[in-house]
């Protein structure tokens, strides 16, 4: 997976800021966001960032799959990512 081309992270503290930029528009990303995004974009599948996500928040460890799956709904409607295999 990675960010489509036109699409760039900003990160500042523990949050961050993706801008499209093929409309301009900006979309924040909270520290749990940001945590989920750096493991997908590192090759680690939904399971590996939803494990990732349970270490770091033990608290969010029930719903750590659904969550990384929310974002990820999130990111593919807004057209952000692209989840094609690179050569």
């Amino acid at each position: 997976m990675r960010l489509r081309p036109g699409v760039t992270m900003t990160e500042a503290d523990d949050a961050a800021v993706l801008l499209d930029e093929r409309n301009g528009r900006y979309r924040q990303l909270n520290a749990t966001a940001v945590l989920v995004l750096r493991s997908l974009l590192s090759g680690g599948g939904p399971a590996e960032a939803a494990r990732e996500l349970a270490r770091a928040h033990p608290g969010a460890a029930p719903t750590a799959e659904a969550d990384v799956e929310a974002l990820l709904a999130r990111l593919r409607a807004a057209d952000l990512i692209d989840e094609t295999s690179l050569p």
